[in-house]
């Protein structure tokens, strides 16, 4: 996560990318801000995104959310906006410079972990740096979590 930026329990989770930390090695988090329409940003408060077959992606300079899902807003009318346009992120140049770097380097990319509103009302969306797991690390990463939820078994009945 960006240095100086909390994690707030209060932020209203919007769309959530649940099998990103299970396909993928978080290396990093930032916190990017969402260049949406009217009509996307009250279907966001609906709650009805999907990011899991999103990706983000560096073109001619500028961080792009392809292939993320707001369903039309059924009020919106004839000004509803495409639900599976393209959206800009809003990175400052430092931050875009870091992630191009990172996703240079062979195996990385960006995964969307989640879009949520900050206490200000504004959408961010949780942008990881990432590196593919292979099929033999998922099934450990498996293991683990099976290993840790017997652990809180066995621990419960005997306390």
């Amino acid at each position: 996560m960006a240095p100086g930026k909390k994690s707030d329990p209060n932020n209203k989770v919007a769309a959530e990318n649940r099998k990103a930390r299970f396909s993928y090695e978080v290396l990093d988090t930032i916190e990017a801000g969402l260049m949406l329409t009217g009509t996307e940003v009250k279907s966001l408060r609906q709650g009805h995104a999907n990011i899991q077959e999103s990706y983000a992606s560096l073109e001619d300079g500028e961080i792009w959310l392809i292939n993320s899902y707001l369903p039309e807003y059924l009020q919106g009318n004839r000004f509803n906006h495409e639900p599976r346009r393209r959206r800009k992120l809003l990175l400052n140049k430092r931050e875009m410079a870091r992630l191009g770097q990172a996703v240079d380097r062979e195996g990385m990319t960006m995964v969307p972990l989640k879009i949520y509103f900050n206490d200000r009302g504004r959408a961010k969306l949780l942008l990881a740096v990432a590196r593919g797991k292979k099929l033999h690390d998922k099934r450990e990463s498996e293991k683990q979590r099976d290993w840790a939820r017997e652990k809180g078994r066995l621990l419960k009945e005997r306390g």
